[in-house]
């Protein structure tokens, strides 16, 4: 029988519970109590605000009120004394009573006769309601009797605390706001389709308390940043999203075709190069929070669309970047999560990261060597040499790749991003792969450049950058030749921006950091799409 009763619901009962629920609406309207008219509804407070405010309530009422003394009683006599105890701080508290207006949907119902209980949830959590028909008259709770889980209701009513110790609300008046129609996933065994949890964000807003939690925590993260930035007097700016050349990144854009212009624009692939422009102009420390379009794949790390935050600050350097990336995650951190150790979000079963030390400072190079043996810094290998050492080690080579640099990036990409786990700054990267970064004085082989790591993924990347405008336009010329070879990621000739760059850029540190991943890594989340709200998905 248990199992017969466990069965999943066939196409045709659930039909029928559909069916049943849309003769309900259609009964209410009937009687002249269409829940889709009500356009407004007075709520006072949420779930976690009332349980607040009864608890502070109740030790100023009750202050130096002592629990029961029950010992040497037998059981009888025990439970008398605990009863008469509850009804005295029932009738001080019910003197004096918290009227509150809640409203939320109800995920759980028990009817007993003319007294009922439900379960509302809001925004803030969740919070039992005691219905009684004497309370709020017949055809109220005649009404209420025939809801189901999923309508939306307003109550107003008293606080109380039942015998359990549950803060709960009596209520006085129930007003049905909304009928739902469909039907709600199985309480017990929840939303565990993942698929429809991202297709149906609405679904796993209301069955699941982590997608509620890290949708909340998403835009307060967002807000410590902009306050931590604010501080350090940077101005926050908006820049154009369409643009009609591909750079500031080495990525494959979307491109779609202005009308009125008749021509071709990319969806940004990133802000740099016009918040460039304003350090050009005088806006000596400037930052971006917004969404960037990049036609690549998708995987736990990556979609189409995703947001981060570009900052440049005049007369800064890597250095000033290091700084402003460590104080903003450990701000966002604490002020919003509480806590400066976590899981790892892509090994949740390994080490703890900790973000509190100081971070570690690393060259690729020196990465490089400790994982493979080979060492790019201390010997000038030529390109033939290096595609030999790609080779021998199964490191996968590209038909773009034209330059040491490039073995290089691909040696690190194929063994030494994912042993970097604690947060680590790696720094010495090659020319080839930094169009828009200031070269090492002390190598020119190299550039003054790092990239954030945590958990073995990129969160970061920030350069001293370049604002050699001659220098700037050769850059750009290799980038042509790559594209030329094939790299359809390579920046195209920004002519505007060296021309910017010739009326003088000051000194300058800038850096990008991945808002997405960042939330990922301080939400404890596994994925990308757990933490954007409505993900790219496959067309059904």
């Amino acid at each position: 029988m248990a199992q017969q009763q466990n069965k999943p619901q066939t196409q045709q009962d659930l039909n029928q519970l559909l069916k049943v629920r849309r003769e309900k609406l259609a009964a209410l309207q009937e009687a002249g109590n269409d829940p889709f008219e009500i356009t407004k509804y007075d709520q006072t407070h949420h779930s976690d605000e009332v349980k607040e405010l009864y608890t502070a309530h109740e030790e100023k009422l009750l202050a130096g009120r002592a629990k029961p003394d029950t010992e040497g009683m037998d059981e009888a006599e025990a439970r008398k004394v605990i009863n008469d105890d509850y009804n005295e701080r029932r009738a001080i508290m019910d003197a004096s009573p918290i009227q509150v207006s809640v409203a939320g949907r109800m995920m759980f119902k028990r009817v007993m006769g003319k007294a009922s209980f439900c379960n509302i949830q809001d925004l803030k959590g969740k919070i039992q309601i005691y219905v009684s028909r004497d309370s709020i008259g017949e055809e109220s709770y005649a009404v209420f009797k025939k809801s189901d889980i999923g309508d939306i209701y307003g109550i107003k009513g008293y606080a109380f605390r039942t015998k359990t110790g549950e803060i709960s609300i009596h209520a006085e008046e129930l007003t049905l706001l909304s009928k739902s129609l469909q039907i709600l996933p199985e309480k017990f065994h929840g939303l565990t389709d993942t698929d429809v949890r991202y297709r149906q964000r609405y679904i796993d807003l209301i069955m699941n308390e982590d997608a509620k939690r890290v949708a909340i925590q998403r835009p307060r993260i967002i807000r410590a940043m902009q306050e931590y930035f604010d501080s350090h007097d940077f101005i926050e700016v908006e820049t154009p999203v369409l643009q009609n050349i591909q750079g500031g990144a080495t990525a494959r854009p979307f491109i779609t075709h202005h009308n009125a212009l008749d021509a071709d624009f990319y969806l940004r692939i990133a802000t740099e190069l016009h918040l460039k422009r304003l350090l050009v102009g005088g806006l000596e420390r400037v930052y971006e929070i917004g969404r960037i379009f990049r036609n690549e794949g998708m995987d736990r790390t990556h979609n189409p669309e995703f947001t981060t935050v570009e900052l440049y600050q005049a007369f800064g350097d890597l250095s000033s970047m290091m700084e402003l990336c460590e104080g903003v995650i450990r701000h966002a951190a604490t002020k919003v999560i509480g806590k400066t150790e976590f899981k790892n979000p892509f090994n949740p079963d390994g080490e703890l990261i900790n973000i509190e030390k100081p971070f570690r400072v690393v060259t690729m190079c020196d990465v490089i060597k400790e994982q493979t043996g080979v060492d790019f810094k201390n010997n000038n290998y030529t390109f033939e040499e290096a595609l030999a050492l790609a080779k021998e080690h199964n490191v996968p080579v590209e038909p773009h790749f034209i330059s040491v640099g490039h073995i290089i990036n691909a040696f690190f990409e194929e063994y030494g991003e994912k042993t970097l786990i604690q947060p680590t700054f790696l720094c010495g990267h090659p020319i080839e792969i930094s169009p828009l970064t200031k070269k090492d004085p002390a190598d020119p082989r190299f550039v003054q450049r790092f990239e954030l790591f945590i958990g073995g993924k990129e969160f970061a990347n920030a350069y001293t950058e370049l604002n050699d405008p001659i220098d700037q336009k050769e850059r750009f010329l290799e980038q042509l030749k790559e594209k030329d070879a094939g790299n359809d990621e390579a920046n195209e000739m920004d002519t505007d921006f060296v021309e910017a760059l010739e009326y003088g850029m000051p000194p300058a540190g800038g850096i990008g950091i991945g808002v997405d991943r960042l939330v990922i890594f301080l939400t404890e989340s596994t994925t990308i799409r757990d933490v954007i709200l409505f993900p790219q998905m496959k067309t059904r």
